[in-house]
């Protein structure tokens, strides 16, 4: 139920986060002998592990969905913010992730949390959890939203090809060897000081066809061919070291900040190396960074909620974040948030 204030807040921030691991861990090496055995290729010697730097990634098992993980998360949320579900009146899935096509995965986080809010999902790739504490602040800010609850619930995993029929059909899923899933959340309400203090987005959609999975819409609603990730990993990287600086470099002049005023910077992570090149390209001192690919690879828009409550902890009042998101679209984002 949304509520309608008189008197808008001034600030919205997050003032609570939690995160979910599905209890299955998957080595790179495992997942290389697991496709090789199933497609009869002969792969080289830990190429997964050496192409990618990922040494492992978390599985959703049997019976584990998007919504699974995101319920998850969203107990942890509310747990560590001393909340209940009915102090909810703003319900957000925001993920690639979902667990049907209709109805919005976002009713079935709720039916599990036993929330009675407004709910529905926010989808833009992985970028879709950034844009739903964005939406989610916007909404407190408007009076609409009194206190909203952002979840995502990543299973990418399951858009792996375990079976391409040759090279080239490896080479076009292979960014989805780098997938691992993850569920995170965050609480999004009023605070006095602090809070999320600028976003900024920059968009470049025609490279669209770059990357991602083309099955469950109206373009080929049926077909399991289609369910698999695919695209073309070295191509989606040199257009974000195109154009992924310059909404870091507006954003660092239009607040008068540089790195040296963020406790952490959380970035996006799909492997070691792009990791690696974003930190030369920026300049991020890489002690501001939070690791977590080289464990549980690719998370996609969990990939920022789980750094967040890695450090939320060790983050005093007044300490600044820089969040960047980076997602198929092609869009990129940056949100400077506040401790309170």
């Amino acid at each position: 139920m949304f509520i309608q204030s008189s008197d808008p807040p001034r600030r919205a921030g997050i003032t609570a986060v939690g995160s979910f691991l599905p209890e299955e861990a998957r080595s790179s090496d495992a997942l290389q002998r697991e496709v090789a055995r199933r497609s009869g290729l002969a792969l080289p010697p830990r190429l997964l592990t050496q192409a990618t730097g990922i040494l492992s990634r978390r599985v959703a098992g049997e019976g584990v969905y998007a919504s699974t993980l995101a319920a998850g998360a969203g107990r942890r949320a509310l747990a560590a913010a001393g909340l209940t579900p009915p102090d909810i009146d703003l319900l957000l899935f925001a993920s690639a992730s979902r667990d049907m096509v209709e109805p919005a995965t976002a009713h079935i986080v709720q039916a599990e949390l036993g929330t009675r809010a407004h709910a529905l999902d926010v989808t833009n790739a992985c970028n879709s959890f950034v844009n739903g504490i964005d939406l989610a602040r916007a909404m407190v800010l408007a009076g609409r939203a009194r206190r909203a609850l952002v979840v995502t619930g990543e299973t990418p995993s399951r858009a792996v090809q375990y079976e391409p029929a040759d090279f080239a059909e490896l080479r076009s899923g292979f960014a989805g060897y780098t997938f691992g899933d993850a569920g995170a959340a965050v609480v999004v309400e009023a605070v006095e000081r602090g809070g999320i203090l600028d976003v900024d987005s920059e968009t470049h959609s025609e490279h669209w066809e770059v990357g991602g999975i083309p099955g469950g819409g109206s373009r080929h609603p049926r077909g399991d061919a289609y369910t698999y990730f695919r695209g073309d990993g070295n191509e989606l990287r040199g257009v974000f070291e195109k154009v992924g600086t310059a909404v870091i470099d507006r954003t660092l002049h239009r607040t008068g900040m540089d790195w040296a005023d963020f406790a952490k910077v959380l970035v996006h992570q799909v492997t070691v190396p792009y990791l690696e090149r974003f930190a030369e390209l920026t300049g991020v001192p890489a002690g501001k960074l939070v690791v977590t690919v080289p464990e549980l690879g690719n998370v996609a828009s969990a990939s920022i909620g789980v750094q967040l409550d890695r450090v939320y902890g060790e983050l005093s009042p007044g300490e600044r974040v820089l969040c960047v998101g980076l997602g198929g679209g092609i869009s990129i984002m940056t949100m400077v948030w506040e401790k309170s």
